[in-house]
């Protein structure tokens, strides 16, 4: 009996997959010796504040989460900076107001997180700044390539993609990734 028990308990060790969590695609910054220094006007900061009930303030006005990825969106995309300025964005679709961001080369999500905050409302603000950035960048895929950018994304991953077209796609999505980078900056807890 405990042979079988034994025969069994192998059997399922072999046959069961045990899920992973994949967590978050952030590139860290390298380790340098020089001091990090930022240069960035208040404008071109976009300020979310998550307390610990989940409340969502954004710039000092509370927001409801459902709301949140159209605010970056029109955040990033403002496209503020004047035309003779360096700082102008000829393929933002903004409102171009002068009081927010430049373009979103310059644009930052700041987030500043209570302590005791619940991992999971923290990952939906997460996803939703990733959702604002891929949508922007979707519709500059869309007009400068006629597809999305999470399709190349996909595409990309695919075992059976070619190296050739793999590529072609990893220079897109680099540049894509370039007009709209995703800028987050989480400086504390509260």
């Amino acid at each position: 009996m405990a042979d079988i028990a034994f025969l069994l308990l192998i059997f399922f060790l072999v046959t069961t997959t045990i899920e992973t969590d994949a967590g978050l695609d952030r590139m860290l910054p390298r380790k340098t010796n020089e001091p990090i220094t930022i240069d960035y006007q208040r404008k071109n900061i976009l300020q979310l504040v998550l307390d610990k009930e989940g409340g969502l303030m954004v710039n000092e006005e509370l927001i409801d989460l459902k709301d949140l990825r159209e605010k970056v969106s029109q955040f990033v995309d403002n496209g503020g900076a004047l035309r003779q300025d360096e700082n102008y964005c000829a393929y933002c679709k903004g409102n171009a107001d002068p009081t927010s961001s430049d373009n979103p080369k310059k644009a930052v999500v700041g987030i500043n997180t209570h302590r005791e905050t619940s991992y999971g409302t923290y990952i939906i603000i997460q996803n939703e700044l990733v959702a604002a950035y891929n949508q922007l960048r979707n519709r500059e895929a869309e007009r400068l390539y006629e597809t999305t950018y999470t399709d190349m994304e996909e595409t990309y991953q695919k075992p059976g993609t070619s190296a050739a077209q793999k590529k072609e796609l990893k220079n897109k999505i680099k540049h894509l990734q370039l007009l709209y980078p995703l800028n987050i900056l989480e400086p504390q807890q509260i």
